[in-house]
């Protein structure tokens, strides 16, 4: 996956994919994170990037002039895309906006299989010129709430698609059991000790008994989606072992 971030503020980019699994997956080759300061395309002596909104009002709004060449820059000729994707544009431009759909693990599955190079804009302060959104293919929010900037969310949209890149996990099966790979939230986890101020781990985790570890497993999974986000379960693709489990679980309620 091959993305590169502009922002004016690369330090925030930086800490946030330099260590742990992104540096993991940067240092196998996995994954190309590229950070662009759109400060460096402004013109003058003192590389204004920003200025006062026409108009009046509070704030500062990010100029339309450093947007666009940063983004040209980025997206260049070819931008890594294959000869058979010639006839597609060079890169996916995606601008972090509270103003766009929502994030979610489709898109994030959608996003580690994407062969183009991906180009996240990140706003600051009231955000960008209004002509500069246009450079956009797609805006991607992270929900419905305010942050300073893009770049916490750029960070994040790409951790969430890397880590469903094969390799990137040391673990392979460590993204398949994540809370919504199946549309579901994921089941409880537990490590030693076996029993911690009274708290025990479940019998059925020490028995060694794999299929009825699946079993339980795969209800706890539905027991924390039915209360905690039973939206989750309008959508999702349930098997007809899931509907038994589900059952099982809505009699323990009402007996309960």
């Amino acid at each position: 996956m091959n993305c590169e971030v502009l922002t004016l503020f690369p330090g925030i980019v930086e800490a946030a994919v330099g260590d742990s699994i992104l540096k993991r997956a940067q240092d196998k080759g996995l994954l190309d994170i590229k950070i662009t300061d759109i400060r460096s395309f402004a013109k003058g002596k003192h590389k204004t990037a920003d200025d006062a909104p026409f108009g009046g009002g509070p704030g500062m709004v990010m100029k339309p002039e450093p947007v666009f060449e940063a983004v040209e820059a980025a997206a260049g000729p070819g931008a890594g895309v294959s000869e058979a994707e010639a006839d597609r544009p060079a890169a996916r431009i995606i601008l972090m906006s509270p103003q766009g759909p929502v994030f979610n693990h489709e898109k994030a599955l959608e996003l580690s299989r994407e062969t183009r190079k991906l180009i996240f804009i990140c706003g600051r302060y009231e955000g960008i010129d209004e002509r500069a959104r246009s450079l956009a293919d797609e805006e991607l929010s992270l929900g419905d709430f305010v942050l300073s900037g893009g770049e916490l969310a750029a960070a994040a949209v790409i951790e969430a698609a890397a880590r469903l890149i094969p390799g990137v996990l040391g673990d392979e099966e460590s993204a398949g059991q994540d809370s919504f790979y199946d549309g579901l939230l994921d089941y409880p986890h537990y490590t030693r000790p076996a029993q911690y101020r009274g708290m025990k781990v479940p019998e059925v985790l020490l028995s060694g008994n794999h299929a009825e570890i699946r079993r339980w497993r795969r209800k706890e999974a539905l027991r924390a989606t039915m209360r905690k986000r039973p939206d989750l379960l309008e959508k999702a693709a349930l098997s007809d072992e899931d509907r038994k489990l589900m059952e099982e679980l809505e009699n323990e309620i009402t007996t309960g």
